[in-house]
């Protein structure tokens, strides 16, 4: 087959969304599919020459409703877009995001092929997210008309499209590179490693503040513990104020942190904890701590709650029941026999999610999806 990627964020800003764009098409190629990458043209001329990759028209800064930044596409012409798919010719047409503007909609009202759309975000239930939903929803419901398959990466993903069709939606997680991370997989340093790791951007709904106050309790039995914080935001300096504050001690702010140091500070920490309160369709920093053999611990939200299945649920805790809040990072830091069967747990359940198994299962949907089109023409 051959297949174009729609992924609505320009490739120079990292994301999960394009993380999941590049494994598949990865994927697909090696199964023998011709696939590229359709998205919009960087911000300020950036060239990038790759034959599988097709830039279109021009982009511009985006926050979405789930408080994330990125570019998006701003101006399309419509000559443009009717010369790419007249000369490539694609069996299917795989949107990402679909609900982000422009560039979705303008390729779908001129699109012959099969349109199949995946729904990644969990669209947080707050006052400025509901003003959003009203200006985003007429522009989905425009969109939805041309799709032919929907799925989603969760059912917390699902949630808002599901409000606006009858239709089935299928889901497909997020996948992981097993390799990438069980190459980092490292022993621990010692049984009393009491390091407590956050990785992420630090803002609102990421709930590291209630981390702050769990781990104030949790170091007054455990004075030899660590809390290492990396990844920066707009709410750093309020975090750092924070903890001085709470008289913390043995925290840092690392502030960005490269791949590889990522992978080290995942390999080496006794628990990676995620206390986000919203917003969180899927937990795919919850696969990478899991892959690296890293207990977790994550807030309730629903996209976390609806990954942490089994055994996996003591995982899942209240980030505003502060208490209860240190008593889990207590007991996951303490209880040596429950952290081995939980990262036996782990090891075996995170297998589902390696990227040759998603790939699989969006192979195995086009076909489908192609031979129920070419059947009904």
């Amino acid at each position: 087959m051959k297949i174009g990627l729609v992924c609505p964020y320009t490739i120079n800003k990292h994301g999960g969304v394009l993380e999941v764009v590049l494994a598949l098409q990865a994927g697909l190629v090696e199964r023998g599919h011709t696939v590229k990458i359709i998205t919009p043209k960087p911000r300020g001329g950036e060239h990038i020459d790759d034959p599988d990759m097709i830039f279109i028209g021009s982009s511009t800064d985006f926050r979405s409703p789930t408080q994330t930044t990125g570019q998006v596409s701003s101006t399309v012409d419509a000559e443009e877009i009717d010369e790419i798919l007249e000369a490539e010719k694609f069996d299917v047409l795989h949107f990402h995001e679909p609900w982000v503007p422009l560039l979705s909609r303008q390729l779908l009202q001129r699109s012959t092929s099969v349109n199949i759309a995946t729904f990644h975000a969990k669209i947080p239930e707050t006052m400025m997210s509901r003003s959003v939903i009203k200006v985003v929803t007429p522009y989905l419901k425009s969109v939805m008309k041309y799709l032919h398959v929907l799925t989603a990466v969760s059912d917390s993903g699902a949630e808002y499209a599901a409000s606006l069709t009858s239709q089935s939606i299928t889901i497909i997680p997020n996948g992981i590179n097993l390799d990438k991370y069980s190459k980092h997989r490292k022993p621990k340093t010692s049984d009393s490693d009491k390091t407590v790791l956050y990785i992420g951007r630090l803002e609102r709904r990421k709930g590291v503040k209630y981390l702050l106050q769990a781990y104030q309790l949790f170091e007054q039995d455990n004075p030899e513990a660590r809390l290492i914080i990396a990844g920066d935001g707009p709410d750093r300096e309020k975090l750092e104020l924070l903890a001085e504050d709470l008289h913390l001690k043995n925290v840092s702010f690392l502030g960005y942190v490269s791949e590889e140091d990522k992978l080290d500070l995942l390999a080496k920490a006794a628990i990676f904890c995620s206390p986000a309160v919203y917003g969180e369709s899927f937990g795919i920093v919850l696969l990478e701590a899991m892959a690296t053999g890293t207990v977790c611990l994550a807030g309730n939200n629903s996209g976390y709650s609806d990954l942490m299945k089994d055994l996996g649920s003591i995982s899942i805790v209240n980030p505003h029941d502060i208490e209860e809040f240190g008593r889990r990072l207590e007991l996951l830091a303490n209880e040596a026999k429950l952290r081995d069967l939980w990262q036996k747990w782990a090891h075996d359940y995170v297998q589902q999610f390696s990227y040759p198994n998603i790939v699989d299962q969006y192979e195995e949907l086009y076909q489908e999806a192609v031979k129920d089109h070419v059947g009904r023409r």
